[in-house]
């Protein structure tokens, strides 16, 4: 009896996580996506869309336009053909907006600033005016509290990634833009900013509705994602948008469930790394 309560519960669970992600409204829209590097062909006809408040991942063989793909979403490239949207208007709007955050795997930090100066950075470019007390906000939320006086040579790579972190949140981004922030950490400093990275989307969901991560790690995409877009190996086309319908909040022992192997399996079967 017991046992059977216990699947019921789980069967909630993941039913309702299902129709969560199922019944959200879309934010980015792609139609026909083409893109070329001179005659060099990167992908054709990709159509795909965002929906409001997930976290997609895309991943896929080296080489593939991950990066790329990320950067035409975000309106920091052209592409060659097709149109996107974001709810319902051009991408250049919304980048006009400061709707849209970016964290890349180089923090970009410039060394001569103070972790505060360098969160106030693109505010300081923009001409806006900031509350002296919104870096220490900021950085409160990436859990580098007291930090602020502190320079990127005296942080290790995982602090340097979240005061990268804090500065894309300044805007308040309605979209969170990420070129794999944490592949340069290692492992257990990787984990735990996967960590970080899902509990501070949860406490700033009213703003940052929506992320958008580039990972070559599998096991980081089922970990994190709501839904894994799949790219091929160049010339790229999607082989798969794959819903990874786990529960949340994740934790580390998620890892170790029947569920979370089967979708690192048929992932990396879908790449061809069997």
């Amino acid at each position: 009896m017991i046992f059977l309560l216990l699947c019921g519960i789980l069967l909630i669970i993941f039913t309702n996580e299902f129709f969560r992600i199922n019944c959200m409204s879309s934010i980015i829209e792609v139609q026909d996506l083409s893109k070329y590097y001179g005659k060099h062909l990167v992908y054709e006809k990709l159509n795909f869309d965002v929906k409001e408040g997930e976290f997609l991942s895309i991943i896929g063989p080296s080489g593939c336009g991950k990066t790329t793909l990320l950067k035409i979403l975000g309106g920091l490239i052209e592409h060659s053909s097709g149109n996107i949207s974001i709810n319902g208007q051009p991408v250049k709007n919304a980048l006009k907006a400061r709707k849209l955050g970016f964290v890349f795997q180089n923090p970009v930090l410039l060394p001569w600033r103070i972790s505060s100066s360098n969160i106030e950075l693109p505010l300081e470019i923009q001409g806006i005016n900031n509350s002296p007390k919104l870096s220490e906000e900021l950085l409160k939320i990436v859990g580098l509290e007291g930090f602020e006086n502190y320079y990127p040579g005296e942080l290790s790579g995982g602090m340097q990634q979240r005061v990268a972190i804090a500065r894309a949140l300044a805007f308040k981004p309605l979209i969170l833009m990420m070129d794999e922030p944490f592949g340069a950490l290692d492992e257990i400093t990787r984990n735990h900013m996967n960590l970080e990275l899902l509990r501070i989307w949860k406490e700033e969901k009213a703003s940052i509705s929506t992320v958008i991560f580039v990972t070559h790690s599998i096991p980081e995409a089922v970990f994190l994602s709501d839904r894994i877009l799949v790219l091929s190996a160049g010339p790229s086309k999607i082989e798969e948008i794959v819903d990874i319908d786990l529960p949340r909040p994740r934790t580390t022992e998620m890892k170790h469930s029947k569920s979370y192997i089967e979708f690192m399996e048929h992932l990396r079967k879908i790449i061809g790394e069997d």
